[in-house]
């Protein structure tokens, strides 16, 4: 009897450990992507470069790219420690420039994930703020509105059709690469934390991490 116990509160422990390396897995990436995109932003700064790119009126953007998701449901279906691949096409961006480095935008951010054999997208519609801290360099960030949805390609009837909705934060940073006339290449990464209401009252919470590439027009 002692001996089940035993192995029952290592299970137990060794299941904490690993959700924990995941956690700090996620948190050092993001760190990592924020860092270096951060470290660009200030080399440039200190190379004297002038603002001349112009932003005005309505903006818009189309993303690709990949990273990690995490998905886990309250029922124990799935657990945050069975972390994903995924990708993030398309991700869109629509937007309308208050001045040469603030925008008010909406963004539809997104990541297929595999469930149970069947494909699907967790993302949002999050109204947002984006700022050009330096000439190249930005930071976005909003929260508002989590979907969770079968992907288009794999909607089965009575098995993978349904959409469940719930509450999403979103933060990225950018930086252009590349500009001309009103074009902009930027890379980017993002982090999009979220939940929603699956039937029987079952909640399901995501944690993901992405990044890409962002083709923007002002």
């Amino acid at each position: 009897m002692k001996s089940k116990i035993h192995e029952y509160l290592l299970k137990i422990n060794n299941k904490g450990m690993s959700k924990t390396i995941k956690k700090q897995i996620m948190l050092k990436m993001t760190c990592i992507a924020f860092t270096l995109i951060s470290t660009m932003a200030f080399a440039q700064n200190n190379s004297n470069v002038q603002n001349s790119f112009n932003r005005e009126g309505f903006m818009f953007e189309f993303g690709l790219g990949g990273g990690i998701i995490s998905i886990e449901d309250s029922a124990g279906t799935q657990s945050l420690d069975n972390t994903q691949s995924g990708g993030t096409f398309p991700e869109l961006k629509l937007g309308y420039m208050i001045n040469n480095r603030l925008a008010i935008t909406v963004s539809a951010p997104g990541m297929i994930y595999t469930v149970n054999d069947n494909d699907r997208h967790f993302g949002g519609i999050i109204p947002a703020v984006q700022y050009w801290v330096k000439d190249r360099w930005w930071i976005h960030g909003g929260a508002g509105l989590a979907i969770d949805s079968p992907a288009l390609y794999d909607i089965k009837d009575n098995v993978n059709d349904d959409w469940n909705t719930g509450i999403a934060a979103m933060v990225s940073t950018g930086y252009e690469v590349y500009r001309k006339n009103k074009f902009a290449l930027n890379v980017q990464s993002k982090l999009l934390l979220g939940g929603v209401k699956l039937n029987n009252n079952i909640d399901r919470e995501v944690v993901q991490f992405s990044l890409g590439v962002g083709f923007s027009w002002f």
